[in-house]
């Protein structure tokens, strides 16, 4: 009772285990505590645990392996298939850029050859401006041709602002993605056209220059034509090449010519032909020998100042002061030069074309005979020899050999002013 009763008042005692070691006569006994159990156990539990894992790892360890290689390769191939994309946009991106700068050379090339042909259109043209200039036509009015096409060591300058291949990273992944911009081309296309409409534009100003000017010398060398046929002057053809004798070949089509050639040669034409009209012109005499001086006996049947009965005036009577000089009205060279019966003092000069005039009455003679004169020449001094009844100057046009009126002539210069000097 009493041992039952300590039971269930204080609680039954704990037993202890004790693990007793026998070695022959020697005994030695080993208290079993909870912790030490505890510890045992745990002990067990990661040994039979790390066993289990150690011969896992052991049996799966070639599976393991081998799925870890496989994803590496699959990471390997993808990046690789990766790579190999970019690397073909940006060989895409490349060989369009190389095309693009193919394209521009070419641009170029084309541009450079157009100016060149303008270049060269320009140097047939300055003579044939010049040509036109001094024959009046204010050739010079022309549209200066200035440089449009790009220098040839500019061919792949003008590419170093392009757009180069994107850059292969992470972030861009594909060019696919990258806004588009202007490419090399379009912008090549864009300013090439401009200047191609340029090049044009001073192209047609000349084609229309030339055409003004052929329009104009045929116009002024029909005018110039139409006064030397009037009074029955031979009118020039145009003038023909000399011929040179140690000359030959094989005959062969011409090479083809565009219209402006034809153009050029057509001006060439028309400003030969005024040129020839022009220097016959040039030299008749259609000046008028005292500009601004008094006539005081004009041409044809009048009272004779000396016998007081009708008698032919020969030529025109201009007032001038003693000693003044007095110059031919056209180039030519001194038939005859001293004293001529009634005319006095006088001087003729052959002009050409059986034109000839005479400078009659003067007081002093500056020429002689055989001299080539101009008309800024002085060929003598303003008097009154001869059959003269003051100081004055006889003024006479003869046409094969017979004395026409001058006033036609100066009047005739008068229309060919603007066409001659």
């Amino acid at each position: 009772m009493t041992h039952a009763h300590h039971s269930r008042v204080f609680g039954q005692k704990k037993q202890e285990h004790i693990l007793i070691l026998a070695s022959g006569d020697r005994v030695r006994h080993l208290t079993i505590r909870p912790w030490m159990a505890a510890v045992a156990f745990c002990f067990v539990g990661v040994f039979a645990i790390g066993y289990l894992l150690a011969t896992s790892y052991l049996v799966l360890r070639d599976d393991l392996i081998g799925a870890t290689m496989a994803r590496q390769a699959r990471m390997q191939h993808d990046y690789e298939d990766r790579i190999a994309a970019l690397r073909a946009q940006v060989d895409r991106v490349t060989s369009r850029q190389l095309l693009d700068q193919q394209v521009v050379e070419d641009k170029v090339d084309k541009l450079m050859e157009q100016q060149l042909a303008l270049n060269s259109r320009h140097g047939k043209l300055g003579s044939l401006l010049d040509r036109a200039e001094n024959s009046g036509l204010g050739g010079k009015a022309t549209t200066p041709l200035q440089s449009y096409a790009p220098e040839a060591n500019d061919k792949h300058a003008s590419l170093s602002g392009a757009d180069g291949p994107a850059e292969a990273t992470p972030d861009n992944a594909t060019l696919a993605d990258v806004p588009a911009k202007e490419t090399v081309g379009d912008r090549a296309d864009r300013v090439f056209s401009k200047v191609t409409l340029s090049l044009k534009d001073v192209e047609q100003t000349q084609r229309s220059r030339i055409a003004q000017l052929t329009s104009d010398a045929g116009g002024a060398a029909n005018a110039i034509s139409k006064v030397l046929t009037r009074f029955r002057i031979p009118v020039p053809v145009e003038l023909m090449k000399q011929e040179d004798s140690a000359v030959g070949g094989p005959y062969i089509e011409p090479e083809s010519a565009d219209d402006f050639d034809t153009s050029i040669s057509q001006l060439d034409d028309a400003l030969t032909r005024l040129e020839t009209v022009r220097s016959t012109a040039e030299s008749l005499p259609f000046q008028n020998p005292a500009v601004g001086k008094e006539i005081t006996s004009s041409f044809g049947n009048r009272r004779d100042p000396f016998l007081g009965r009708l008698a032919l005036h020969s030529g025109i009577d201009f007032r001038f002061a003693p000693g003044e000089k007095v110059r031919p009205t056209a180039p030519g060279k001194v038939i005859a030069a001293g004293w001529t019966g009634g005319y006095g003092n006088m001087v003729e000069v052959d002009h050409g074309n059986g034109i000839s005039t005479r400078y009659g009455h003067m007081s002093e003679i500056l020429v002689k005979l055989g001299d080539k004169v101009d008309r800024n020449d002085v060929v003598g001094l303003a008097g009154s020899t001869g059959r003269s009844t003051g100081t004055h100057l006889h003024y006479e046009v003869r046409q094969d050999g017979r004395a026409v009126d001058p006033i036609y002539f100066m009047n005739a210069g008068l229309k060919l002013a603007s066409y001659i000097q």
